[in-house]
């Protein structure tokens, strides 16, 4: 009998970013492969930093399919929301293919709707609210399709969890060890009554101790410098649009429109999927 086979395909996130080991970043995914099963499970980590839900489509979803997985997981979607080019149908339309390729495969699926980076990063309001707007309308998608493919769902965009700082690494996007591992005990705990985590639950508590505060601002100061600058390349001027209308809405008390506007461009995204599944194929 061969091993349980875990891919996991996503970003940063699942990448490990924010759970450093000697051999480099380690990350949720990889803490909860030690509890899939009691016997060591095949796992494999496709996950690359910057990932949007292109790439994932394009590059992951290939290599994770020719492994085939039986349990794979496909948490992604937050560098679409800093990037001047998103659009919720293509989103919609992209997970929807991966969703249902794994889904063909027989493979349980995990996925996760996440917190918007505004409010992690602490944005001014007229910066941050379109930033949350996007995010509600990836995980309102991500909600849709977990249900339609039978996902294993994890609400990650909620909880106390997220205000707990020992919860996050110093760049306040990623989770620190204790954030990542607390996602791998939630995980485990969707996937035990499905029958897919027979091995011993994640520990919550961390291993190693938590970044000292020189050690994070050291960070913040190189690396997390970084990659401010090259989001904001792509992003800020999009974004300074965006603060703008938002700002001339709330002047006229008209802010309602944004949120009705996201709204209906999301309900069109999953209407247009659900409108290509009726049609029929045409020889």
């Amino acid at each position: 009998m061969r091993s349980v086979r875990f891919v996991a395909l996503g970003d940063s996130l699942t990448e490990g970013v924010g759970d450093p080991t000697e051999d480099g970043w380690r990350g949720w995914a990889a803490l909860l492969a030690g509890g899939l099963a009691e016997e060591p499970v095949d796992f494999t980590n496709l996950a690359v930093s910057g990932a949007q839900t292109r790439d994932v489509l394009e590059r992951q979803l290939p290599a994770a399919l020719a492994l085939r997985p039986d349990v794979v997981s496909v948490v992604v979607g937050v560098n679409d929301t800093l990037r001047c080019t998103f659009d919720i149908h293509a989103v919609a339309a992209r997970l929807d293919t991966v969703f249902a390729a794994f889904a063909e495969q027989g493979a349980v699926l995990l996925t996760a709707c996440l917190p918007d980076p505004g409010a992690m990063l602490g944005l001014p309001g007229a910066l941050a609210r379109p930033l949350a707007r996007r995010q509600r309308a990836v995980n309102t998608v991500v909600h849709a399709l977990s249900e339609r493919y039978g996902a294993a769902h994890l609400h990650a965009a909620e909880g106390a969890w997220l205000m707990d700082r020992e919860m996050w690494s110093a760049d306040r996007l990623h989770p620190g060890e204790r954030g990542h591992r607390q996602l791998a005990v939630r995980f485990h705990e969707l996937l035990m009554p499905m029958g897919w985590a027979t091995g011993p639950a994640p520990s919550p508590e961390p291993q190693f101790p938590a970044p000292t505060t020189s050690a994070s601002l050291l960070w913040l100061a190189t690396a997390g410098t970084g990659w401010v600058a090259r989001r904001c390349t792509d992003l800020l001027p999009q974004l300074l649009r965006l603060a703008a209308d938002e700002m001339r809405h709330r002047a006229r008390g008209t802010s309602a429109r944004l949120d009705l506007r996201a709204s209906a461009a999301v309900s069109a995204a999953l209407a247009a999927l659900s409108a290509s599944e009726r049609r029929p194929d045409v020889a």
